[in-house]
């Protein structure tokens, strides 16, 4: 029976990872690997959704491989785009084909459960989505994922390319024929008077300028509530990392107590025999 790797622990249900990391420090250290075993002890418990995209890539390499491949192909697209040799078209095919591969994995991610055998939470689906879509732009975030262990979940900084295809300016219209500006001239004349005509434009105006202020005002109003949002799960984060921290903590008091009564009874034992 192969013994247990520390890349073992990431493919572990959940709640196995700080037993099982205790179990091989022990090991480690009973045969004299102190060094590994101070490595393996550094190890810290994924987060929830860390560990459901660590199932994932060890779990589903094909889809993986898929994002990853539409990951290259919508960076290709958006330097093409800004190199003026690609098109809108083709971003915009790019970033749906990257949305499907993420929209598969998460999919899958639907399936997993916590360790308490609760499906994934919606807040939880969504930091899983995050860290695909990070791992299928940035390299860097990539290379995390791509091992299969990961502690903390991803959020990719960028542009979100894809999301907003670009476009090119319309071509200029060519001049009219002097006739036919003429022409267009007494189509365009207008048919009310001139009071009425400028009575219409004001409250056009005033109809502008409103709907001018009534976005200005939902936009800092959406602002406002995205910051609070990101705010309050940064403090959930925070809070659940430092659970997690507490427990590791627990769980590596426990193993240097155990060691310790261990070494009391040994001690106890070569005296008894003094």
């Amino acid at each position: 029976m192969r013994a247990m790797q520390p890349d073992d622990l990431y493919g572990l249900p959940l709640d196995r990872f700080i037993p099982e990391r205790t179990a091989l420090v022990r090991a480690l250290r009973a045969d004299k690997q102190r060094d590994e075993a101070a490595a393996v002890a550094a190890l810290r418990k994924p987060s929830v959704a860390a560990w459901a995209v660590n199932q994932l890539v060890r779990s589903q390499g094909a889809a993986v491989k898929d994002l990853f491949d539409a990951g290259d192909t919508l960076r290709g697209a958006q330097a093409d785009l800004l190199s003026g040799s690609g098109d809108g078209r083709s971003l915009r095919a790019a970033g749906e084909r990257e949305r499907a591969a993420v929209d598969e994995l998460v999919q899958a991610a639907r399936g997993l459960l916590t360790s308490e055998g609760h499906e994934l939470s919606p807040a939880v689906v969504e930091r899983v989505a995050d860290t695909l879509h990070a791992a299928a732009l940035d390299e860097n975030a990539r290379q995390q994922v791509r091992g299969g262990r990961l502690e903390r979940e991803l959020r990719h900084a960028g542009l979100g390319l894809g999301e907003t295809a670009l476009a090119h300016p319309p071509a200029a219209a060519k001049p009219a024929a002097p006739r036919e500006q003429g022409a267009a001239a007494k189509r365009a004349a207008p048919r009310e008077p001139a009071a009425a005509a400028k009575r219409a434009e004001r409250e056009r105006a005033d109809a502008r300028r409103a709907a001018r202020t009534a976005e200005a005002v939902a936009r800092r109003r959406a602002e406002r509530s995205r910051h609070a949002l990101r705010a309050a799960e940064e403090r959930r984060a925070r809070a659940a990392q430092a659970l997690e921290e507490a427990d590791e903590a627990v769980a590596t008091a426990r193993e240097e107590a155990q060691e310790a009564a261990d070494a009391h009874a040994r001690a106890q034992a070569d005296l008894e025999k003094l």
